[in-house]
């Protein structure tokens, strides 16, 4: 599965693009939203890997991609979509560029915002959703009190940061901030629980955590029979399953 990021050019496109902002991504203090397809600046030359400190990426093509090129490249492969703006015209162009391309069925969307999840489901109830926060934490809430076995669940993904892979990527901030490190500390103790994943799956839900970089991390996500992860460099995790004998496969999206 790939895990992108996506937001809506001033003359409508949909671009594959994690900030609005262009300053990191390209130099340029621009936003996607104020600009035109065809003004919009190249991705610069050699780029940082945010959760691989000291590592950088560098490629030939620097074009920031439409989302329908991605779909057309990778006709088969699920998608998972953030909508990083709450934006009913992106959300509709998102919709009917799945529709389009016929993959409803191996398509997810969402956002940590639990209204962006709720205009996603009513704009497209055949896409399959991402817990929003607000869900994340009614689920853990409820899995830890014994009722959620009696709740009906609407959403089909849970996608999850590893708290050690936060502390890795920031560490200097971490130690430095102690009410995060308790908000993470709380997380590993209520949320990242084997037993709760595996009540998910029972229920047809999917659950991944990132992002994960680090062969450790990875024997963790084994641990803790999660469905998947997510990486910057899926090459050397497929070739870390293959090395430690674990089983790999096909992601299967079911509607519930």
């Amino acid at each position: 599965m790939l895990e992108i990021d996506c937001q809506l050019t001033k003359d409508g496109y949909v671009v594959v693009a994690h900030d609005n902002n262009l300053q990191r991504l390209t130099g340029q203090n621009i936003k996607i939203s104020n600009t035109l397809l065809k003004d919009l600046p190249l991705i610069k030359a050699v780029l940082p890997v945010d959760f691989h400190p000291g590592r950088e990426v560098q490629g030939s093509d620097r074009r920031i991609p439409l989302l329908r090129d991605v779909f057309q490249e990778f006709p088969s492969i699920p998608i998972n979509i953030d909508i990083k703006e709450e934006n009913d015209r992106l959300i509709k162009a998102v919709s009917d560029l799945v529709r389009e391309n016929q993959r409803e069925d191996i398509t997810v969307w969402g956002n940590f915002r639990h209204t962006t999840v709720k205009k996603c489901q009513n704009e497209n109830p055949d896409i399959h959703t991402l817990f929003s926060l607000r869900a994340v934490v009614f689920l853990t809430l409820t899995f830890n009190i014994g009722l959620l076995p009696f709740l009906p669940i609407k959403e089909q993904f849970l996608e999850i940061l590893l708290p050690a892979a936060f502390l890795r990527k920031d560490k200097e901030f971490f130690t430095a901030n102690k009410k995060w490190r308790f908000l993470l500390w709380l997380m590993e103790k209520l949320v990242i629980r084997r037993s709760l994943f595996e009540h998910l799956e029972k229920r047809g839900i999917q659950t991944y955590l990132w992002v994960l970089n680090e062969e450790e991390d990875w024997h963790r996500a084994e641990q803790l029979q999660v469905t998947g992860v997510m990486t910057d460099f899926p090459s050397k995790y497929i070739q870390f399953l293959e090395d430690n004998g674990i089983r790999t496969g096909k992601v299967e999206m079911k509607q519930q």
